[in-house]
């Protein structure tokens, strides 16, 4: 009995560990030391002689080459104490695939980070700032960011080549300035798929090699702005793809021609002692269903004027009706009687947007057949607006790519548990 009490502590700190970190044959651990000065648990792991380990590629059993220098690994913190895992990595000498590091039960390859403690760090990161997480976990901002770089990396690797029948193609601003990103989403599961600098053609050209040939083929339509570097890059690389123009991003090219007409309006009537239109702007460019009961009352004796800017109005809220319809032929007829409408109004900015609609009008109808827009886009771009705020801004474009991907890729990030 006094024997087995001299010697219970020693054999409970070990098997704690073990434990604790699931180590299993043939590891084990083989000492366990209290740095209380650097606010350390050091746990060291050894494996059993002789042990022969399987080739990380090919699986064949192999015996030991030799060992890396020993490396160690952050794991979990015991209570207030950093816990570090020490161990010397074995090398196989595969026949085929020659020397080469064996897999490591607690943690990936090339990280120095075990896979539960990696797996805490991206829980955290989906909820606050890198700098918010490194503070909380003592790490750097670099090592934090690594963190996040290899769970898109992981991520993106697992993606399956399913079915993407509707894509969206959008741009945000990456920084102040015509500084672009080129961003596209799959519409049904809300998800970024890609994200290219610029916001060219080119920039577009790289997505379509990172689908399989039969995800193109599953392609039926893009929803798109009238941006013609983008439509030139879907109709050369999936050509049996139908082209939607997003109806929200037609609203916005018609509320602002109905802007120019109330500016150019309001100043006109300002110099006569009219201020009908002074503090209009928001209410002609409003969605009548956001109005209040009392606002759309107050706002009656202006859209039922005499006032160009409520015959602009009135035109805009005309075209938009075109989306309600579900045949093809009676909205081509409905559109033709807008168009004479719209032409005839003599409101030069609703006239310049009656003719682009008209030479697009193909691209235009197609909604009809897919009925699909780039709200989906817009959604997963109030979320990316978060994330570069939370994080006060990006002066890398590469780690804000990195951010977008992490948040709003959809992606399976934590690694594998062992």
């Amino acid at each position: 009995m006094e024997r087995a009490a001299v010697e219970e502590p020693e054999v409970r700190d070990h098997e704690l560990y073990a434990k604790i970190l699931g180590v299993q044959s043939p590891w084990f651990v083989a000492r366990v030391e209290l740095a209380l000065k650097d606010g350390e648990i050091d746990v060291y792991l050894e494996h059993a002689p002789e042990t022969r380990w399987p080739c990380p590629q090919c699986e064949q059993s192999c015996s030991v080459y030799d060992h890396q220098p020993a490396r160690q690994w952050r794991h979990l913190d015991t209570c207030q104490y950093r816990t570090i895992i020490h161990a010397s990595p074995p090398r196989i000498d595969c026949p085929e695939h020659g020397a080469l590091v064996v897999c490591l039960p607690w943690a990936e390859a090339n990280s120095r980070f075990s896979t539960l403690f990696e797996a805490l760090a991206i829980d955290w990161l989906g909820a606050a700032s890198q700098s918010a997480v490194a503070r909380i976990l003592r790490l750097s901002w670099d090592e934090i960011h690594a963190i996040m770089e290899r769970a898109v990396r992981r991520g993106l690797a697992r993606r399956c080549a399913e079915p993407i029948p509707y894509v969206g193609v959008d741009e945000k601003a990456a920084r102040k300035g015509h500084n672009y990103l080129t961003i596209v989403n799959d519409l049904q599961r809300s998800r970024v798929l890609y994200v290219a600098q610029e916001r060219t053609a080119a920039s577009l050209d790289g997505f379509w090699p990172t689908l399989s040939a039969e995800q193109r083929d599953s392609i039926r339509a893009v929803c798109v702005d009238m941006w013609d570097p983008f439509v030139n890059s879907i109709r050369s690389n999936v050509p049996t793809a139908e082209v939607v123009y997003d109806k929200f991003h037609i609203a916005k090219h018609l509320g602002e021609a109905v802007d120019l007409v109330r500016r150019a309006e309001n100043r006109a009537l300002r110099s006569a002692g009219d201020g009908r239109l002074i503090g209009t702007k928001y209410d002609w460019l409003k969605n009548p269903a956001s109005f209040t009961s009392s606002g759309w009352r107050d706002f009656r004796s202006l859209r039922e004027s005499d006032l160009k800017t409520a015959r602009a109005w009135a035109l805009k809220e005309s075209a938009m009706r075109l989306f309600d319809y579900h045949y093809a032929g009676v909205a081509r007829r409905y559109f033709t009687q807008w168009y004479f409408w719209a032409t005839h109004s003599r409101l030069k900015p609703v006239i310049k947007v009656a003719r682009m609609l008209k030479g697009r009008f193909e691209n235009v109808i197609t909604y009809l057949r897919h009925r699909i827009t780039n709200a989906t886009s817009e959604s997963l771009n109030a979320r990316i607006q978060w994330v570069k705020f939370t994080a006060r801004g990006y002066r890398n474009v590469k780690n804000f790519i990195t951010a977008i991907y992490f948040h709003c890729g959809g992606l399976d990030l934590k690694p594998l548990p062992t």
